[in-house]
């Protein structure tokens, strides 16, 4: 099946800025869409960006455009996604998801199979 693991999450200060990366594990998943998304607390999980296996398309959500990046290498079964100029309403916890559909990089939850555990993000203002 596979499995995910982010990393790199922290505690920054406005402005700041971090880089999360998501490792696949027992197999490849150099063909798949990779997401991610955040959930903050009393709130849905909501799409942050997401990259096709070529790495030729992306998608953010409008409020990160411009300030987190997605990308990935799929020789290192890993995705990544840069968070600069972070923002106190960043904060959540950032999961990273995998979908065997590679047609474009969708921005519902249920288009991804795979999920990762989360990773914390805090950002003091």
């Amino acid at each position: 099946q596979g499995q995910l693991v982010e990393s790199g999450g922290g505690l920054v200060q406005a402005g700041g800025s971090l880089r999360l990366s998501c490792a696949a594990s027992g197999r490849t998943f150099s063909g798949y869409t990779m997401g991610w998304f955040r959930q903050a607390p009393g709130k849905e999980r909501e799409f942050v960006a997401a990259i096709i296996s070529t790495g030729s398309s992306t998608r953010y959500e409008d409020s990160v455009k411009g300030r987190f990046t997605i990308s990935r290498d799929n020789g290192k079964n890993t995705a990544y996604l840069q968070l600069n100029s972070l923002k106190a309403e960043d904060t959540a916890v950032y999961y990273c998801a995998a979908s065997p559909r590679n047609y474009y990089p969708s921005s519902s939850p249920t288009y991804y199979t795979s999920w990762g555990q989360g990773t914390q993000v805090t950002v003091s203002s």
